[in-house]
C-alpha cells in the first residue's frame, strides 16, 4: 500500500521518469489497472460503436504511459490517435517502440496544460486511472492540491473536447466520491455509469462514460427540428 506522502508523488512527472527510467528496452513498466482485453467487450459499446474506423476520430489518450492500448485500437483500425504524458521519459521510449505503427502520435504534455491541442478537436478522450494518480488523502474531503490538480484537468479536458464528444473514463474509485471531482467549477458532465469486473475473484471497477453537459439535449433538439421540418415539407 501507498502512503498518502507517496500517493501524492503520482502527480509529479519525476516520479514516473525514475520509473520509467528503470525499464529494460522494449520492456513494459505497468499496463496500468486494466489491459485492452478486459476493456474490449465495454469498448465495443462505448468506442466502436460511437465511432466506426470510417469516421476516422480523434483520440487523446491522457496520461498513457506504456499502454499497450493505443496499438490495440490501431489493430481495430483507428489511426487518428494522439497520446499525451508529462514523463519525458516515457514519451520518449513509446515514440521509438511505436515508430513503424502509422496513425499514432506521442507527445510530451501536462493534462493541466493541454496547450498544443486546439480546442474541440478531440472526439474520444480516454482516461485509465490518470485521473486517479491525482487523488491522496481523504475521499470526503479532498486536500487543496487535489482539487486543484484535477479542477484544472477537467477544465483543459472540456476545452479540448468537441461538444458532441465523449470522455472514457476507468477507474476503481467509487463514484460518489469521483462525481464531484468531474462535475467541478468550468466542467459540467452528463455521465453514465457501468460497473465492470467483479467475477472470477476480480474486484469490480467502474466506466464512466462522460459527454459535455447539455449535449445529448442540443441532440434531441435537433432532432426533433429536422423531424418537424420533414414533416412540414421544409428542406434541412
Amino acid at each position: 500500500m501507498f502512503s498518502d506522502e507517496e500517493l501524492a508523488k503520482l502527480s509529479e512527472p519525476g516520479y514516473w521518469d525514475d520509473r520509467y527510467g528503470e525499464t529494460a528496452p522494449g520492456e513494459q513498466l505497468h499496463e496500468w489497472f486494466r489491459s485492452f482485453a478486459d476493456l474490449e467487450e465495454y469498448l465495443k459499446t462505448s468506442l466502436f460503436q460511437a465511432y466506426s474506423t470510417q469516421s476516422n476520430p480523434r483520440i487523446l489518450h491522457l496520461g498513457s504511459g506504456d499502454s499497450t492500448v493505443p496499438e490495440d485500437l490501431a489493430k481495430h483500425g483507428y489511426h487518428n490517435q494522439l497520446c499525451v504524458d508529462f514523463s519525458a521519459v516515457a514519451i520518449k521510449i513509446m515514440t521509438q517502440r511505436h515508430a513503424e505503427i502509422n496513425g499514432i502520435e506521442w507527445q510530451q504534455m501536462d493534462i493541466r496544460q493541454m496547450d498544443k491541442i486546439p480546442s474541440q478537436s478531440i472526439d474520444v478522450a480516454f482516461d485509465k486511472a490518470t485521473l486517479d494518480s491525482m487523488i491522496h488523502g481523504s475521499p470526503w474531503t479532498p486536500p487543496p492540491d487535489v482539487l486543484d490538480n484535477t479542477g484544472r484537468y477537467m477544465r483543459e479536458l472540456t476545452r479540448v473536447l468537441k461538444p458532441t464528444g465523449i470522455f472514457v473514463y476507468i477507474t476503481y474509485r467509487q463514484p460518489h466520491f469521483i462525481k464531484p471531482l468531474l462535475n467541478c467549477e468550468g466542467a459540467k458532465w452528463d455521465i453514465n455509469i457501468e460497473t465492470l469486473g467483479g467475477q472470477d475473484s476480480s474486484f469490480g471497477y467502474y466506466a464512466f462514460r462522460c459527454t459535455p453537459a447539455g449535449a445529448q439535449d442540443a441532440d434531441k433538439l435537433a432532432n426533433l427540428d429536422a423531424t418537424s421540418a420533414v414533416e412540414q415539407g421544409d428542406p434541412v
